[in-house]
């Protein structure tokens, strides 16, 4: 049973959530440890090419000097070493990348150096990095695959760890909704673990334990001042009649009956309270049922039965499984003091307790004429019955924590003890019914009373 209808906006689960944080995270470390180990590779097969071109130049350089002849694959003045070393200005050893590729060869690195002082043909060595960068290309395509699989073989880990906190914590919400439902002996119990998850936990435990017992010294006192109260009251009430006939006695016995209201109220709410109610069911016309209880206000109200009759299809080559539904709106039967006038029939036969449909519909009936505006019209279709009044509607607060005993709300909504919605609701609960709270969009409280099937 709800008071408000409230939609939630569509959400992502937690497990969903740090699934894909963790997945991330991975991608973004394989990213970062892949070009780490890329551009390392890349810088030390350079650094190993020009090592070993000085090298082979070094003792192509020698061997060229004792005996005159070309070794190693040292050439002299190649058309294709780079002008940076074509003219160098010194004797010394020189490199240089050559980014060229041809087929197989390149990119490679150029050693050279003059044979001997200036002007003389300088020598050089040139060294293949080909292989060892399409190595390098290999490494990075292994790496991409590895860590695919270890990312594939890691995302259901995390989602089942993911999973258990989410069952946790969901663990966690459905309690606290519970509690906030009015289910105050719901609690989320001991929870695996030693974490921030456990620590909600028996924080939510620990709060409806205060909770629980805060509004059983509430429930508690209510009905003992009821019960107390209950006595003298009707005391006062016998002593009125002994009061002489007039203005004074009049105004004394209005308000004794007003204050035995209360009272008979308050006792109504702590057997509520205390589950000492039963229903007792029996199958009645919802319309007449309703019809009654409006009449037994005493005030003016509409009362509007909508009926549901099916017909056969008029015409005989139609499909034998066709039936139209046709909608009669049985004719307003508008209650003035205690005079019900009613037509047609009494609507869709419920099971239910009469009595305490009648309590419902009273209550939210003295409520919209209490707190509302004329004109007050009570719909009964199949199984719902709404009353609407043409008032300033119900305050936010009670449209977000529903009814509260001795709080009306609003200054506008008029004076009152809030126990009539209070009463409605709990007798509401008892019958398995839902009772909702709104507001029209062109003005007015609603509410709407579901039976259940």
């Amino acid at each position: 049973m709800r008071t408000l209808h409230r939609s939630r906006p569509a959400r992502v689960s937690l497990r969903w959530k740090i699934a894909a944080l963790a997945a991330a995270t991975a991608c973004l470390v394989v990213a970062a440890v892949g070009v780490l180990v890329h551009v390392w590779t890349a810088q030390d097969i350079r650094d190993r090419a020009q090592g070993q071109a000085l090298n082979r130049l070094y003792s192509a350089v020698d061997v060229y000097r004792r005996t005159g002849t070309l070794t190693d694959g040292a050439e002299l003045d190649p058309a294709g070493l780079p002008a940076a070393l074509r003219h160098p200005d010194d004797h010394l050893r020189h490199t240089a990348h050559d980014g060229r590729i041809d087929g197989n060869l390149g990119p490679s690195v150029w050693a050279a150096q003059r044979v001997d002082g200036p002007g003389s043909p300088v020598m050089a060595v040139l060294v293949n990095m080909g292989p060892e960068l399409h190595g390098l290309r290999r490494l990075d395509a292994i790496m991409a695959v590895a860590s695919l699989v270890a990312l594939a073989a890691a995302a259901p880990l995390a989602v089942y760890g993911a999973g258990l906190l989410a069952r946790r914590l969901r663990r966690v919400s459905e309690t606290a909704g519970r509690i906030s439902a009015g289910d105050l002996d719901a609690r989320t119990g001991p929870t695996k673990g030693r974490d921030e998850v456990a620590d909600i936990a028996a924080t939510v435990d620990l709060m409806a334990d205060s909770l629980g017992r805060r509004l059983r010294v509430e429930r508690q006192f209510t009905a003992d001042v009821a019960h107390e109260l209950r006595t003298p009251v009707g005391g006062l009430l016998a002593a009125t009649d002994l009061l002489p006939p007039g203005e004074t006695e009049d105004l004394l016995r209005a308000r004794v009956r007003d204050l035995r209201g209360l009272v008979e109220d308050l006792l109504e709410i702590s057997r509520l309270d205390a589950g000492a109610e039963q229903p007792v069911r029996a199958r009645v016309p919802l319309g007449a049922v309703v019809s009654e209880a409006v009449a037994r206000t005493g005030l003016d109200t509409q009362v509007t039965v909508v009926v549901t009759v099916t017909h056969a299809p008029a015409d005989a080559d139609a499909d034998a499984d066709a039936d139209f539904d046709a909608r009669r709106t049985e004719a307003a039967a508008t209650v003035q003091s205690a005079e019900t006038v009613e037509r047609g029939d009494g609507g869709e036969t419920v099971e239910t307790d009469p009595r305490r449909l009648e309590r419902i519909v009273g209550n939210l009936v003295l409520n919209a004429h209490r707190h509302g505006d004329t004109p007050v019209q009570v719909t009964v279709e199949g199984r719902t019955v709404v009353v609407r009044d043409h008032g300033p509607g119900f305050p936010p607060d009670l449209l977000l924590y529903g009814p509260r005993r001795f709080h009306t709300g609003a200054a506008e909504r008029g004076s009152g003890h809030g126990l009539g919605l209070t009463i409605a609701l709990g007798q509401a609960r008892l019958l398995g019914a839902e009772l909702r709270l709104e507001n029209a969009p062109d003005g007015g409280a609603v509410a709407t009373l579901r039976l259940p099937a």
